[in-house]
C-alpha cells in the first residue's frame, strides 16, 4: 500500500513537472508539445484522467496528419517483395 501511494506521488510529480515545462515551452522556445506529450504518457501509467486525455490526443494528432498515421518503417507498407527481383 505505501509502495503504490509512493510511487503515484513519484509519478506525479514527474509527470506533472514535465507536463508544467511542455505548457511553459509553447508560450517560450522549445518543444511544448513533445513536453505536454510526454507528460501525459508519464501521468497515464497511473491515472486514468492523463490515460483518456492521452488518447484524445492521439486521435486528434491522427486526424491533423494528412492521410491518417502510416507506419513509416522498411517494409511495413505490406507488400512483399519479390525475392527474384534486385532491391
Amino acid at each position: 500500500m505505501i509502495v503504490k501511494t509512493a510511487r503515484k506521488i513519484v509519478v506525479l510529480v514527474i509527470g506533472g513537472t514535465a507536463l508544467l515545462f511542455g505548457v511553459v515551452m509553447l508560450v517560450t522556445p522549445g518543444p511544448g508539445i513533445v513536453g505536454i506529450l510526454a507528460g501525459l504518457a508519464i501521468l497515464a501509467t497511473e491515472f486514468v484522467w492523463a490515460r483518456s486525455l492521452l488518447s484524445k490526443a492521439k486521435k486528434r494528432a491522427a486526424e491533423l496528419i494528412p492521410g491518417g498515421a502510416q507506419d513509416v518503417r522498411p517494409g511495413a507498407s505490406g507488400k512483399v517483395r519479390d525475392p527474384d527481383r534486385p532491391v
